[in-house]
C-alpha cells in the first residue's frame, strides 16, 4: 500500500507539539518500527533542548528539515541547517537544537 506524507506539515505539527512538552521535543515515526530494519522518524526540538548522548542502533542519517542543529560525537561536532544531510557516526552521539528545529532521522538497524 502506497502512503504519502508531507514532511513540511509533519515538521510543523511536531514543532507545535514540542512547544507543549516539558522535554522540548516531539517525534513521530512515519515509516518502519521495531519489526522493520528501516525506520524514519520526524523529530522536533525546541531551541536549547537536546537529545542526550546515546548509542547508534545501526546506520543512521539526519536530514535537517527546519532550523539549525549541532550533532556531536566525542570531540567532534557538525552544524546542520535546513536542507543539510548529516551522516550519524557509528559511536555515542547527541543532538542539540540551536534554534527551533525539525529533522528526519533515518535508521537501518544492524541485523
Amino acid at each position: 500500500m502506497m502512503k504519502k506524507f508531507s514532511l513540511t506539515a509533519l515538521a510543523r505539527e511536531q514543532l507545535d507539539r514540542a512547544a507543549n512538552e516539558g522535554s522540548g521535543r516531539s517525534a513521530t515515526t512515519i515509516f518502519g518500527g521495531h519489526e522493520h530494519i528501516l525506520r524514519q522518524t520526524v523529530i522536533a526540538l525546541r531551541e536549547g533542548h537536546t537529545l542526550a548522548d546515546h548509542d547508534n542502533p545501526g546506520e543512521a542519517t539526519l536530514q535537517v528539515l527546519t532550523g539549525r542543529v549541532r550533532l556531536t560525537a566525542g570531540h567532534n561536532e557538525w552544524i546542520g541547517r535546513a536542507g543539510d544531510f548529516l551522516v550519524v557516526p557509528d559511536e555515542k552521539h547527541g543532538l542539540d537544537a540551536l534554534e527551533n528545529s525539525t529533522v528526519l532521522l533515518t535508521v537501518a538497524k544492524k541485523p
